[in-house]
């Protein structure tokens, strides 16, 4: 079966909505988001989700015929070759066509680090679209991008890893995300920004033309770890499709 992921009209950047549960991917899907991510956010920041509602959640998404894209977290997981390629097989195995990886890079050598996991990883990208989450909170190494391309990765997306210590763009400026969206575009890969983000971040987000924004906090009603809110998720959903990049 050839799986394809919807990208979101090219005057705008897509929705990515995580969701906690089947129930909550019920709503996702019936919101409109063009990426229903799969996440766990009670057990940190790129939480997984167990093997059998994951299985159940791919079931479901292709009973719908496909029609957004479907992603899902392998865990936080340390700076491991094998560590990190068992959670990523395990996490493929279920047939969920985009396996979001994260990688907590060291401040100094982070090139030389990331290589044998790249390396590991390898194969696996041959039969599945990897995405890269490097974490703004770290002061990620944005050359490493060049490293995630050549390595056959789908994707790359910024996040936080601690969601008390603020937004994205508390850690990041602007012109710093721009390069980052500007390099990962031009190495083919599809880009995305998420990292306690609120309605207010979308309009300077925008303009900087990632493919997708991800939100989970700003679609609940009480922080991360309450239940979706449809009422959120619709405003965050109508915000983004108002905004239409120059």
């Amino acid at each position: 079966m050839t799986l394809h992921v919807t990208l979101p009209p090219a005057s705008r950047p897509g929705l990515l909505a995580s969701v906690a549960d089947l129930a909550e991917m019920e709503v996702a899907l019936g919101a409109g988001a063009d990426i229903v991510d799969l996440k766990n956010p009670a057990e940190g920041a790129l939480g997984a989700w167990a093997e059998a509602p994951l299985k159940a959640a791919v079931a479901r998404w292709r009973a719908a015929g496909c029609v957004t894209g479907l992603s899902a977290t392998v865990g936080d997981q340390p700076l491991d070759a094998a560590t990190i390629l068992a959670a990523a097989r395990r996490t493929a195995s279920t047939g969920v066509p985009l396996v979001k990886i994260g990688f907590p890079l060291p401040l100094d050598g982070a090139g030389a680090a990331l290589a044998p996991v790249l390396d590991a990883l390898r194969p696996l990208a041959l039969e599945t679209r990897l995405i890269a989450v490097l974490f703004a909170d770290q002061d990620p190494d944005l050359s490493t991008i060049a490293q995630f391309a050549e390595a056959g990765f789908h994707g790359v997306m910024l996040d936080t890893a601690d969601k008390a210590a603020g937004g994205l763009l508390a850690h990041l400026p602007v012109p710093r995300l721009a390069g980052f969206v500007a390099e990962a575009r031009a190495a083919g890969l599809l880009t995305g920004l998420a990292g306690s983000l609120k309605l207010q971040d979308i309009a300077p987000l925008a303009t900087l033309k990632p493919h997708y924004l991800g939100f989970r906090g700003a679609l609940c009603a009480t922080g991360r770890t309450s239940a979706l809110d449809p009422a959120q998720l619709a405003r965050v959903r109508e915000e983004l499709k108002g905004r239409v990049a120059a």
